[in-house]
């Protein structure tokens, strides 16, 4: 997931921990409300009008609440400050529900899947569903893409990734229950087997949003950098600072929806000790204001011969 796909009007726009914190939480419970609604509805109905598609969606909507529930875990947790034991903050608390959302999306697109393989196999035991089943995953379209929208305004606003996983994970829920009507209504037509492959379809696309987010929340665990396009954004304020000639070695690992950065400045070497170091703290703090970044430690090198030691075994990202 890229960052900048968050970005709207405000590039250096930045939140508090705790403004973030009350973002997810609200929204959070927002989307709590309204998957109690829709899941009861759903598997209610579902099996009333002897529709495995629309109880299928109604299990997916179930773990919506689930997840939400995680977010909810992770926001109070993320938002708690730096200690002896997290001396960086426990910021990472977000991506690890990030990758627990994943790991969820996957498992429940891996059941529906094996259910409807189930069903497909005897088709003569596929009941004609009643009307009710299509009104219901109708209104689950539209309660779903209002959800969606709602909370991938609230991400954008706050810049939060673990929000934008949570906003999409309910959009997944709109194309399924799409899907869902689409396969009702071939099943209202005659053509029953559609009502299985619509749940098919729709343990698919679940079980491949569920490996996407997995795969992106497990690769920032592992201390993946920003991409090219941000990390040329801080070089570029980190050049712009007063006295600093030159950069080099710019480094990046993701701390949730924050960074770290080390990065090396160049300063006229005939300054003095004092004189260079408060040039790199001005620098540091411009960086800070301007871009999401927790910490960025500073090395000071003299600009005639700067220090490239380490280019080879750190490539810049």
């Amino acid at each position: 997931m890229n960052f900048t796909d968050l970005d709207d009007n405000s590039e250096h726009a930045t939140h508090s921990v705790a403004e973030r914190a009350a973002a997810a939480s609200r929204s959070t419970w927002v989307s709590v409300v309204v998957n109690v609604l829709l899941s009861t509805t759903q598997i209610v109905v579902g099996v009333m009008a002897k529709s495995q598609g629309l109880i299928a969606d109604g299990i997916h909507s179930l773990s919506d609440l689930v997840a939400d529930f995680v977010v909810l875990f992770a926001g109070h947790h993320a938002k708690k400050d730096a200690d002896e034991d997290h001396p960086y903050g426990h910021q990472r608390f977000e991506t690890a529900a990030s990758l627990a959302l994943g790991v969820l999306l996957l498992a429940v697109g891996v059941g529906m899947v094996w259910s409807a393989l189930q069903k497909l196999e005897s088709p003569g035991t596929i009941p004609t569903a009643h009307t009710s089943a299509l009104w219901v995953a109708l209104g689950a379209i539209a309660a779903k893409e209002l959800l969606f929208r709602y909370m991938l305004r609230v991400a954008k606003a706050v810049k939060s990734s673990m929000l934008v996983a949570n906003a999409w994970h309910a959009r997944s829920d709109a194309a399924s229950s799409l899907v869902v009507s689409l396969g009702l209504i071939g099943n209202l037509l005659g053509y029953p087997l559609l009502d299985p492959i619509a749940a098919l379809i729709v343990g698919f696309m679940v079980a491949k949003m569920g490996w996407s987010f997995g795969w992106d929340a497990l690769h920032d665990l592992m201390d993946r950098g920003l991409d090219e396009a941000e990390v040329q954004a801080i070089r570029d304020t980190l050049k712009a600072s007063p006295g600093v000639r030159g950069v080099h070695d710019v480094r990046t690992r993701k701390m949730g929806d924050m960074v770290v950065v080390d990065a090396h400045i160049e300063v006229d070497a005939t300054l003095t000790v004092e004189a260079g170091h408060n040039i790199a703290v001005a620098a540091r703090q411009a960086v800070m204001q301007r871009h999401r970044v927790l910490d960025l430690m500073t090395h000071v090198d003299p600009s005639q011969r700067p220090d490239r030691d380490h280019d080879a075994a750190h490539p810049p990202h």
